[in-house]
């Protein structure tokens, strides 16, 4: 996804200015696609400046008053056409599972609060998740436009309950470890720089 689109989005669902566009980032669209309030003013200038997007005439003109926008013609039809093209998954990329294939080979050590401390944010933000839903999407609201958006809510709650499953099972598998986490097992008693370890991991 690309910021733009997500503005494109954003501004057809509601003419905003970029403050409000910035707010309403934080609230929602943020959760999945995120930008500061400099990259939000910066692609407003760009988008308006490829005819796009429209700064909607002040009422009242005043000096430092905050501009609103609303999407051209041309602007739909953009967003259209990237919502409509062919996309391949995107490779995923997670350091901590890089950190807990390192800790294979050099330690598990600071590790395990960690993973706690993940785990905590996940479950903060799950109930945070499962709160907009309950607020937002109670039984009986239907139509294409508020499922759509569910749909993108669910996605959220079943990552957050997957890594909250998952961080669990991980910090269970933790307390059973040897002391010394598995860089200590199988080493040799001449000390860290021994040879005869082999240095691979494999899954």
């Amino acid at each position: 996804m690309s910021l733009p689109h997500a503005i494109l989005t954003a501004l057809l669902e509601k003419k905003s200015s970029g403050l409000e566009l910035t707010r309403r980032f934080d609230r929602s669209i943020g959760y999945f696609w995120s930008a500061t309030h400099q990259q939000i003013y910066r692609e407003l200038g760009k988008l308006e400046a490829d005819g796009l997007i429209r700064a909607l005439p002040s009422e009242q003109p005043a000096r430092g008053q905050k501009k609103s926008y609303e999407v051209l013609p041309a602007g739909r039809a953009e967003l259209a056409r990237w919502t409509s093209a062919s996309q391949e998954p995107k490779p995923h990329r997670d350091a901590l599972l890089l950190r807990l294939r390192a800790a294979a080979v050099v330690g598990t050590a600071g590790l395990e609060a960690d993973l706690r401390r993940h785990l905590e944010l996940h479950e903060q933000q799950l109930a945070e998740y499962e709160e907009i839903e309950e607020r937002d999407f109670p039984p009986g609201r239907d139509g294409a436009e508020v499922r759509l958006r569910h749909l993108v809510l669910r996605a959220g709650i079943d990552l957050e309950t997957f890594w909250t499953q998952w961080l669990r099972r991980a910090l269970a598998d933790f307390a059973e470890l040897p002391d010394g986490g598995p860089a200590e097992q199988g080493r040799p008693s001449g000390g860290p720089g021994t040879e005869g370890r082999s240095g691979s991991v494999t899954t």
